[in-house]
């Protein structure tokens, strides 16, 4: 063996070490959010002028940045769990895995009004999700009546922020606050 190749052995081994050890050791956690932050997610259900008016299922929820849903903020869904399925986009993505799970969050259908949802910040779990990249999504779905689906990248971390949402269909204007610090 020539010296040469004693030293192409060794580089090979000190890359594949490196590359060993960048995919075994545990990512860096990342910061939770700041003690005592929360969200307000104000919107408006619009009065609409139709004949068969029926007060809308609404889901909000938060997904991270792999997409996986990290908290069920609010379901109104009233006593119809067989028409969960009409809020597709929240069904298809953890409603039908979880129906039985759904009193923890699950209320009322509401009528036309303004309402303000809060949240604490915290995940399905109860733990405080970590700062990074989320989005809130808003999925309104009336019977006889149309389908919105809002969404909202959110960056969270440990400066308040605020959001607004144009109204669609069926869903007025949305303000959301994320608020540090009281």
């Amino acid at each position: 063996m020539h010296f040469s190749d004693a030293r192409f052995i060794h580089r090979g081994f000190v890359i594949m070490a490196l590359f060993v050890a960048a995919f075994t050791m545990p990512a860096a956690q990342a910061e939770p959010l700041p003690t005592g932050a929360t969200f307000s997610i104000a919107l408006t259900l619009p009065e609409l002028n139709t004949t068969m008016y029926a007060r809308p299922y609404v889901a909000i929820w938060v997904e991270n940045s792999e997409r996986k849903v990290v908290k069920n903020i609010s379901l109104w869904t009233g006593r119809q769990t067989e028409w969960l399925k009409d809020i597709r986009t929240w069904w298809r993505k953890f409603g039908r895995y979880h129906v039985t799970d759904i009193d923890g969050y699950s209320s009322a259908t509401k009528p036309a009004g303004d309402y303000t949802i809060r949240w604490d910040g915290k995940s399905e779990q109860d733990d405080i999700i970590a700062q990074g990249d989320y989005t809130l999504f808003i999925e309104v779905v009336r019977e006889h009546g149309g389908r919105d689906v809002l969404k909202q990248a959110m960056t969270l971390a440990d400066k308040s922020q605020s959001w607004q949402l144009p109204a669609a269909a069926e869903v007025g204007p949305v303000t959301i606050h994320y608020q540090v610090g009281q």
